[in-house]
């Protein structure tokens, strides 16, 4: 498969209608590894991350899951494919400025990716639309296990899976989920669950993981601690802390569809309104307002067949993305013009908000 075929296929993120959660968007787990005498990709020289490239393309290209997918070293992608990869969650932007030497394999529906020569040798991540904890973890395991019955990880029975980052020893897993908050947002009450997450251990990002803004109200979530826990123990910690936050969210939803409905729906058919009509967007504004149109489709003012649309829009409106709608790359300005175009087109199909169905 190459980049371009894999670019215009389906993806588990840009063309599913199959998550119905009003809250949980995409289910997401990492497991880092590394190889037994090497030395991590920081410390390595050009020569042995070329060598341990080579073996890990092979091995993990050579995996069922990961049959007729994508398997490429980084160096022969562009920016703007790489930028779109990373929109798609993907690859991470760390692995875009690695050093010589560093690859991705991901499967052909995009659901699985394994970055060689990010951080550690593997980063394995497997991603699912919707809360979907467990079918990630099966898969994610799947993989694990094939893998090292052809490579040897890096291990000690005290400190489980040795790692580049201290942080991640132990299981050296990430579970983490990408929600959708915009009630707790408009509310104001956002600020204090990211407090109370923190002192439970998880740590809360943007849309795009560590370093990046929270457009669109969208968060992701994650565990903190791998040392001294295991997997099935992290997971299920996690699970219960995301339900509170699904809890709240809607609290907030219902609260506010009591004390202030007409404000709520004004904002979602102003939002509206600019998507059907507007001509200079940026990514964040375009950002909030398909947030306020999702709001709306949770709260039956708009059709749920529309939330598909919506969430491959969140993808879609990002610069790489836009970039590569146009086949060429273009300066900010005339993105936002592109943005624009591609937000009317959409939402001229659709229908108008219906708020005599809105949620009581």
């Amino acid at each position: 498969m190459k980049i371009n075929e894999l670019i215009a296929a389906p993806s588990e993120l840009t063309d599913t209608a199959a998550s119905k959660s009003a809250v949980v968007m995409m289910t997401r787990i990492r497991l880092a590894r590394n190889l037994a005498s090497h030395p991590f990709p920081g410390w390595a020289k050009e020569t042995q991350r070329r060598e341990i490239l080579g073996r890990c393309l092979q091995a993990v290209a050579g995996l069922t899951q990961m049959k007729r997918g994508l398997a490429v070293d980084t160096s022969d992608l562009t920016e703007q494919e790489k930028q779109i990869l990373v929109e798609r969650h993907l690859i991470s932007r760390e692995l875009c400025h690695s050093k010589g030497g560093s690859g991705v394999v991901i499967s052909k529906d995009q659901s699985c990716a394994v970055m060689i020569n990010e951080e550690d040798h593997l980063r394995i991540q497997v991603l699912r639309a919707g809360f979907q904890f467990k079918k990630v973890w099966n898969t994610i395991n799947a993989i694990d296990s094939d893998l090292e019955e052809q490579v040897d990880y890096a291990f000690s029975p005290k400190l489980g899976y040795l790692t580049a980052c201290p942080t991640n020893l132990g299981t050296a897993i990430r579970a983490s989920t990408m929600m959708h908050l915009p009630a707790l947002v408009i509310s104001g009450q956002m600020e204090k669950v990211v407090r109370a997450v923190n002192q439970l251990g998880m740590a809360v990002r943007g849309l795009f993981g560590e370093g990046s803004d929270a457009s669109g109200s969208i968060f992701q979530i994650s565990n903190q601690t791998t040392l001294g826990e295991s997997e099935e123990g992290i997971i299920k910690h996690l699970t219960g802390v995301l339900n509170t936050i699904i809890e709240q969210e809607l609290n907030a939803r219902e609260k506010l569809l009591e004390n202030e409905a007409t404000k709520l729906y004004d904002k979602i058919g102003r939002a509206y309104g600019i998507l059907q009509n507007g001509y200079l967007l940026n990514s964040g504004e375009a950002m909030n307002l398909l947030s306020l149109i999702r709001l709306g489709i949770d709260l039956g003012v708009f059709a749920d067949s529309q939330r598909a649309v919506v969430d491959r829009l969140f993808i879609e409106c990002q610069p790489g993305h836009i970039q590569h709608g146009n086949k060429k790359s273009v300066e900010a300005g005339q993105r936002d013009v592109l943005r624009g175009e591609l937000l009317r087109t959409e939402f001229a199909k659709v229908p108008s908000p219906d708020f005599s169905n809105a949620a009581k």
